[in-house]
Parts: structure tokens; sequence; C-alpha cells
């Protein structure tokens, strides 16, 4: 099916059918193995193209939850995972991230049937960004300093313990990499917890992991809905906790660990701004900006998804905005003429549509979009959509919207575009676009976020990424992303003590 946004194209709907090997849908991966429900339930895999149920699934429970936990529990305190040196824990996690890739194929259209990405973004993702933030973080592990001779004292690394991490339904694959692979090289031992929605990824992932040969325990798959999860995070065989996902996720979160003081790391929304100077090159930007804002639908933590734009150029700007998404066709992921897929929640496309008319109501006009797309019976789409006219008191402008929807702000003056910048409660990522390099540099340094881009949008995979404010605290890839799994122990030494190590 497609749809044109500007157009009239009627819709033909495609019927899906799973064309990829789902490993043990009826089972959980728990232990380095699969295991049949305590209790029979399932979760209904929806496709988000056509609304249908593509696959029933065993929903995990309780049961499964402390299964996977004693699991983890036991590898940590008993086995031989923590024991291993950093070079023994590389080549086991290389035989797992090996075995993904190859199933990267299967995973990319697993995601395209479950959450709705187009096949040319989920390769974009899975087998660009996924693999370069494993890569990054396997090669650089054996040679970090996990134990120093500070001359007084040895300085040791020790992995933190058991690890609950929270994956969100926007990169089931690549989070693997920015948090599952750093605690498993950290020397901890993890409890993978997908969201509902991930399913088939999840299973997959699963039988890499079987198929690699981790030590029973080392990682387990408890793809589990929230009151689960809820009780994974409560969980006092749980020593630490990673999420990638929401404000409101996060703070339910440090409440449930914070009466046994369990470590959390917490990567959450954005509101991330885009200052376009005064001398900004309109034909070059636009691109780069316009999928920065709106890959994925939007459904991007580090989406630009405030442009700042000088008032002198506003006009221009909109125009060329409209222009860009106005040759948008909607449509089947998996076709090759479709620029973008739905949606992957129906609660997504209630939330825009909440977006946009509040917006619209608190003062904000529609430069293009706004709305579903005509011609649709089926499937979460929604239009690739740009407010204009928007102001830094709208809600709009405060809160992360996780869709198809960019704002244009105006502003007088750099002062003014670096304070409207830093006026939200976020910080995760912005950029600055400008044909002045070292003032684009001046201006990043006085912005507020954990990124920030000079002429370019989105993050690096290799260096240390999170937020400020309340956009979490802790960071993913790089060096400090793996060293975020362990703790320091200092270890005396007498005086005139030499120390080698062993």
């Amino acid at each position: 099916m497609s749809q044109v946004v500007q157009g009239t194209v009627e819709q033909t709907l495609t019927n899906h059918v799973i064309d990829v090997d789902i490993p043990e849908p009826d089972a959980v991966f728990v232990g380095g193995e699969w295991v049949k429900l305590a209790e029979a339930a399932t979760i209904d895999v929806i496709d988000p193209t056509t609304e249908q149920v593509l696959l029933k699934v065993a929903r995990p429970g309780v049961a499964e939850a402390d299964a996977a936990v004693a699991a983890a529990r036991a590898a940590f305190d008993k086995g031989e995972w923590p024991r291993m040196s950093p070079g023994e824990r590389v080549a086991a996690v290389r035989r797992f991230t090996d075995a993904i890739t190859e199933k990267l194929e299967d995973l990319n259209r697993a995601w395209a049937f479950e959450s709705g990405p187009t096949l040319a973004h989920a390769r974009i993702i899975n087998n660009g960004a996924a693999v370069i933030s494993w890569n990054s973080s396997i090669d650089i592990a054996e040679s970090l300093p996990w134990e120093e001779d500070r001359g007084d004292a040895i300085i040791r690394r020790e992995p933190t313990g058991t690890v609950l991490a929270i994956l969100t339904n926007n990169g089931p694959t690549v989070l693997i990499g920015m948090k599952v692979v750093p605690a498993l090289l950290a020397g901890c031992t993890v409890v993978v917890k997908h969201a509902p929605e991930s399913q088939l990824s999840a299973h997959i992932l699963a039988e890499a992991a079987r198929t690699s040969g981790l030590p029973k325990g080392v990682i387990n798959f408890v793809p589990a809905e929230l009151d689960i999860t809820q009780y994974l995070v409560s969980h006092d065989g749980i020593d630490m906790v990673t999420i990638t996902g929401s404000q409101r996720a996060a703070t339910d979160i440090v409440q449930r660990t914070a009466g046994r003081l369990a470590r959390t790391a917490l990567e959450l929304g954005g509101k991330s701004p885009a200052i376009l100077g005064e001398d900004f090159d309109l034909e070059s930007v636009i691109p780069n900006l316009a999928e920065g804002a709106q890959a994925f639908n939007g459904q991007v933590c580090v989406a630009l998804s405030r442009i700042l734009v000088p008032n002198s150029r506003y006009d221009e700007t909109a125009a060329a905005f409209a222009d860009y998404f106005s040759k948008f066709t909607l449509g089947d992921p998996f076709s090759p003429d479709t620029t973008r897929g739905p949606l992957a929640t129906a609660r997504s496309v209630t939330r825009v549509e909440g977006f946009v008319k509040g917006a619209l109501a608190q003062g904000a006009d529609i430069v293009i979009g706004g709305k579903q797309p005509d011609g649709f019976e089926h499937g979460y789409f929604y239009e690739p959509t740009v407010l204009g006219n928007v102001t830094r008191d709208m809600t709009v402008a405060q809160e992360e919207v996780f869709g198809p929807v960019t704002v244009l702000m105006r502003y007088d003056g750099i002062d003014e575009a670096v304070e409207i910048a830093n006026d939200t409660d976020y910080g995760l990522a912005g950029s600055i676009f400008t044909q002045d390099n070292d003032f684009a540099l001046q201006i990043a340094r006085r912005i507020r976020s954990g990124t920030v881009g000079v002429n370019v949008s989105g993050m690096s995979l290799g260096q240390p990424f999170g937020g400020m404010k309340k956009s979490g605290w802790g960071r993913e890839c790089g060096p400090e992303g793996i060293l975020e799994f362990t703790d320091i122990k200092q270890m005396l030494l007498p005086s005139g003590t030499s120390y080698l190590q062993a």
C-alpha cells in the first residue's frame, strides 16, 4: 500500500505473513535454554501496518522473572563470568555478536513487522549503527584500565553485579550493542527486558545468545509487559537497572530501587534543539535537518524536534520543510517506494494527535501534515508534520512527542536562540548549523546537552553518550559505557611496595 502525503493515492492493504523464523515463540530464554511457561499466557504481536495479529508468543510472568534473576544471580555469584579475564569475555561476547550479525536480515524484517520501520531504515540502524556500537566496545574492552598501580594503592574496576537492561521498541538490536554488550564486557550478568512490542526481535536475539555458547545464566531474555517489568525492577536480586525510556518510567525505577540503593543508568527522552545561524545554507542543511528531526517517524530520542530559526529566514525555512516532506510516501515498510512506514503502536498515534491538537489550540499553525493520511483504513500512520510559529511556552515546545512532529520557533539574536535551546527540562542532544565552525563551537559550549552536533545531527556510537538535566544520568558507548557497569575498589599497598600485575 502507498499514500503520498499531499496526494490521493488509494490504499491497497497487504496481508503480511511473517517470513522469518521466530525461535521458540511459546518459550522464554532463561539460564541458557528455552523454557516453557509455568502458566500458559500469550502476547499478541500486532502488525502496525495492518493492525492484524502476526503471532502469539509466550507472556513471561512472575515465575519466569524469578527464574531469570536466579539464573543471572547464580552466574554472577558462583559462575566463571565475572572472574574471567577481560580477553576471555571479549572472545565470548564476540561470538555472541557474530551470531547476531548472521541474523541481521531476519532482524531487519522482524523489526519492520513488529514496529514499522522501513527496511532501508532497519538496515541503516542494525547493519550500521548496531554493528558499530558493539564493535566499538569489543575493540577497546581488553585495553581498559581494569587495574591501575597508583603507587600507594591499586585501583581495580570490578563488575557491579546483575543488571536489568530495559530496552525500547525503537532499537531492539542496537540497544544490545549500547547496553547489553558493555555490561557483559564489564563482567556483569544480564536480564534483558525488551519492550513487549519487540517480541520477534527478542526471540531471534535470544537464540543468537544460545547458539553462541555464552555460559548459562550470563544473559537471559524476558520480553515482558509493564507489571513484570516493575516486578523485575523491584527485585532484590537485581543490582543495577539500565533503561532507555521516558522520564515517567525512570522516576518509577528510581523509586522502586531506592530502598535497596540499586545502581541506575538512565537514558531518557529529549526535546533536542537545532539552532540555525543567520548564514546557514538552506539547500544543504534541510535534508540533514529533516532526517535528524523525523527519522523513523521521529521515534528517536535524539530527534531534533525544535528548529530555532532566525526571524529573517523563517519563511524560506518553513517553505523548504514543506517541500521536503511533501515528497514523502507513507506505506508498507517492505516496499522500496515507501519513505515512512507506520508508527509503532496505536497509542503513539493517539499521543501525536493530542500534541498537534493542543499546539493548534495554543496558537501554532500547520506548515505541513497534521493528521492521519487520507485513504488509510488500517495501520498506525501519521503524516510527517511541521508546526509553525511555536513559542517556548507551548506544551509541544516543552514535552517530547516521540512522533513525526517538528516545531519551528523564531528567534532574534543568537543569545535568544541559546536561551530558547536551554529552556526545557531536557538535555540529551542538539545541533548548531552555520558556515562558521568556530562560532558554532562557541555556541555548542553554551548548550546544556549531552551531545551537540556542529553542522551534523545524531550521536557518536564510539564515544560516551547520555543526557543532562531530566534526560538522565550515566553514559553509554565508549570506554565510559563499559565502565558504567563497574565499581571501583582501592587495594592499599605498604609504603615502598611495587606491584606487578598478574
